[in-house]
């Protein structure tokens, strides 16, 4: 009797099968990617893009690949923890304003100023408050000579600080109508002006950090309604900023 050879091939599908079946799961993962890229939620990938900034990944895991330049990798850190050594504590900064205010006070004591010159510490800062007739000749915006020692102590200090300021204008309700002046708008941002150069100018101090504005008499800080009152309200307000505060537009 004849006995039958066994098959040599195996049973089930052959072996070309494996490799297409490969391929073809590829493809397909490679479509499934596309397609959750095209529906990708913007937030949540702004989110992770993010994190990868906030993380430096290269301080981690180094290339073993030597660089000609090795330091063109660092720039960017090295920008990072500037700006994080820039940003000001807010402990720090809020004693910085506490001694700058002491300091200005106790000025005003001893030169007795103190019934013209106001000096505050409010949510916006160090507000330095300044009547006409401590500055300027009425309608005027030049500075006298007598107030001279005055902005020099406020311009040592803002060399001593990074903080911002601003100085503001005001009028009272009276019109004014000259060349020079045509409206208390102008009278008002000119005196904010002339301020800031003469601090600028005589302290060296960055023009950046500065900012004027004329506000004329739409903030008064008691009513037009006598003498006494429209001096009060004809005034200049020096703001040296607290850092933590977000000025409003109103």
């Amino acid at each position: 009797m004849i006995r039958k050879r066994k098959s040599s091939k195996a049973p089930g599908a052959p072996l070309w099968m494996v490799t297409f079946s490969d391929l073809f799961m590829l493809v397909l993962v490679f479509f499934i990617l596309l397609f959750s890229m095209s529906q990708i939620d913007l937030v949540k990938f702004k989110a992770v893009a993010e994190s990868f900034k906030e993380t430096n990944i290269l301080d981690y895991y180094p290339s073993a690949v030597p660089f000609d330049h090795p330091t063109d990798f660092t720039v960017e850190t090295e920008s990072t923890n500037n700006k994080e050594e820039d940003q000001t504590n807010p402990q720090e900064s809020e004693q910085t304003l506490e001694e700058l205010l002491h300091e200005v006070q106790k000025f005003l004591e001893e030169n007795d100023l103190e019934d013209v010159v106001l000096a505050n510490r409010t949510e916006r800062g160090i507000v330095l408050v300044l009547e006409e007739k401590v500055l300027y000749e009425t309608a005027e915006a030049r500075i006298l000579p007598t107030a001279y020692p005055f902005l020099d102590k406020v311009g040592t200090l803002l060399t001593k600080i990074p903080n911002l300021v601003k100085v503001e204008g005001h009028t009272d309700n009276r019109p004014i109508s000259t060349e020079k002046f045509p409206s208390n708008w102008e009278l008002s941002a000119a005196r904010a002006s002339s301020v800031i150069r003469y601090l600028v100018a005589e302290h060296d101090l960055d023009s950046e950090r500065f900012v004027a504005v004329g506000y004329g008499d739409t903030r008064p800080i008691v009513p037009n309604t006598s003498t006494e009152n429209f001096q009060k309200n004809r005034r200049v307000e020096i703001v040296i900023s607290d850092p933590q505060y977000e000025e409003k537009i109103n």
